[in-house]
């Protein structure tokens, strides 16, 4: 299915996936520290913004992802990164280079995996069960979001979406259900950048080995920055991309 998005600035093309509980609104915090010309589309991934349907596995969003895009850069972070990542490894002659922001390639372990999808199923039970107001706030008081700056604008952004929306999200392509793809990341040929913020230590062992493993990667661990890294330190982020689009 085409995915709800906009069109910002002109230049080379590329697209943009944001993570769990945002909407494409959320990059317009980077998109302004950009030096490279850019036609920016921003998408709303399945389950948020006016993208309704979360009922979408990351395979399919990763189609959903194609079906939008024209050919050019795939920006993602977090779940944004998880859905281009499949989106890449779908259809990789659409995209000409891939930047992936706090992501993972999966969870190896079969028990932990299983765990992590029977605790996604009841935290997509309680978002419903709480609204979205109570969740939002649960959810950006967790550890990971400490150093992440919360302003009224980004909040009111997340409250665009339904509870319904990112429930169904958590439930069809939350980290649990993900296949490992580990063992297919050579088959990114593309140039590929991943960003982590440095105290975010879980996210950067991971893009530490998901560099091992993708044959023309670099991987940019941002200083002083936890996992919502391009909103902590957006102009630092842009400074990067910019730098890395530039060499390749």
């Amino acid at each position: 299915m085409t995915l709800a998005h906009e069109f910002v600035g002109q230049g080379r093309h590329a697209v943009f996936v944001h993570g769990f509980t945002q909407t494409r609104q959320s990059w317009k915090t980077l998109l302004p520290h950009l030096c490279t010309p850019l036609q920016s589309q921003l998408i709303d991934a399945p389950g948020h913004g006016l993208s309704h349907n979360g009922k979408r596995s990351l395979w399919e969003a990763g189609t959903d992802i194609i079906d939008t895009m024209q050919p050019g850069i795939l920006i993602g972070y977090s779940m944004g990164a998880r859905m281009s990542l499949h989106a890449a490894l779908l259809h990789p002659a659409k995209v000409e280079a891939l930047v992936l922001i706090s992501s993972t390639a999966g969870i190896i372990d079969n028990q932990e995996r299983e765990q992590r999808k029977r605790d996604d199923d009841d935290l997509a039970h309680h978002i419903c069960e709480v609204g979205l107001d109570t969740f939002l706030t649960e959810w950006l008081d967790k550890p990971m979001f400490a150093t992440l700056t919360h302003n009224d604008t980004e909040t009111q952004d997340r409250m665009r979406n339904t509870p319904e929306g990112i429930a169904d999200s958590l439930r069809f392509a939350g980290t649990g259900t993900q296949t490992p793809l580990w063992s297919r990341l050579n088959e990114l040929t593309m140039p590929v950048l991943l960003i982590a913020g440095e105290l975010d230590k879980k996210f950067v062992q991971i893009a530490e080995e998901m560099k091992t493993h993708i044959p023309s990667s670099t991987l940019c661990v941002m200083a002083e920055a936890g996992h919502c890294v391009h909103l902590e330190k957006p102009q630092e982020v842009a400074s990067a991309i910019d730098q890395w689009l530039f060499t390749h």
